[in-house]
């Protein structure tokens, strides 16, 4: 469904050369769910409005749904459907209208887009809006309605950025229901970015982590976890002494990422941690360890990214923010 090669972007801004993207290699099957991760200013609007002929790549090669970005610019914008950051239905304009008027600049008919927009305001619990204004829509209406009109076209393909951004929880975990429906039905391949790790972690089959323009990981949410992060084993011991022999202990241990000790606090981190866990309590009996305390505690993907890069998905310095320039990337 994406297959890219050497994608890159660079922009001029107060005299110097940014390279917001730099050699994207991609390769995305249909029928996929994928995750685009990484901080503000890590290349991911970037490219995903090369991906969308938004914005032109400065080098490489892009295919998209079949057609070249670059070629057939024409031939993608059929394919795909896209949401931005934005809103992208008018304020004025009524909810049904909106989705009609999106399906005729698609080349429907007036028939099958009246058609498909009933559909589609059935599928997000919108069916009962459709005389109302865009401007009077709470920001989870307006923000399925933004995802319809994406989908009235029934894409291949569907880019999301940041789709659930400023919604509550109870809104978000409804947007998402109903696009997974969608997905599940229509077989639509999904590619979205977001700040909340835990809709990568339940919902992408795929997770790639973005920083600075390059892909620095690529795999499974869990895969990820495992490798990169590992689970943490947190043993609280009655002194330093007992700490001091845990440390050897958990070293010893078949696959050990890291040991650490504060006092009378040791920490481990390793993969499987559910099974490393029990062995190292025998182990620490044993020698005669007295642990007083033990705890599992499983690795998000913003530890995996803090693995990686030494900060935080949700970190926002200044350093990490993109310079906006003419284009607006």
């Amino acid at each position: 469904m994406i297959h890219t090669r050497g994608l890159t972007r660079s922009f001029r801004a107060r005299g110097e050369t940014v390279e917001a993207v730099r050699g994207l290699d991609l390769d995305i099957e249909a029928g996929s769910v994928v995750a685009f991760l990484g901080p503000n200013g890590a290349g991911k609007t970037t490219s995903l409005r090369m991906l969308t002929t938004l914005l032109p790549p400065t080098s490489g090669t892009a295919v998209v749904a079949g057609h070249d970005v670059m070629t057939d610019p024409s031939g993608v914008r059929h394919r795909i459907g896209y949401l931005g950051q934005g809103n992208s239905a008018g304020s004025n304009f009524r909810v049904s209208e909106e989705l009609i008027t999106q399906g005729r600049a698609y080349g429907l008919s007036r028939a099958k887009s009246r058609t498909r927009a009933e559909r589609l305001l059935t599928a997000f619990e919108l069916d009962g809006l459709t005389r109302r204004t865009v401007g009077t829509l709470s920001g989870g209406q307006r923000r399925r309605l933004d995802i319809a009109m994406a989908l009235v076209h029934e894409p291949a393909l569907l880019f999301l950025d940041e789709p659930t951004t400023g919604l509550d929880p109870h809104s978000r975990a409804d947007i998402w229901t109903h696009v997974l429906r969608l997905h599940k039905e229509l077989g639509t391949t999904i590619v979205f970015t977001t700040h909340y790790l835990e809709e990568a972690d339940l919902w992408a089959r795929r997770v790639m982590v973005v920083d600075h323009g390059r892909v620095i990981a690529d795999d499974s949410p869990e895969k990820l976890k495992a490798g990169l992060a590992g689970d943490r084993i947190t043993l609280g011991t009655a002194d330093r002494a007992d700490a001091e022999r845990a440390v050897e202990l958990a070293r010893a241990l078949p696959i050990v990422h890291e040991v650490t000790a504060d006092g009378t606090e040791v920490r481990i981190r390793t993969p499987h941690g559910d099974t490393q866990l029990p062995v190292l309590l025998r182990n620490l009996e044993a020698a005669g360890v007295r642990a007083l305390t033990a705890r599992l505690t499983r690795p998000t993907l913003d530890d995996v990214f803090l693995s990686l890069t030494g900060r935080t998905l949700r970190e926002r310095a200044d350093a990490a923010a993109p310079i906006t320039t003419h284009d607006g990337a």
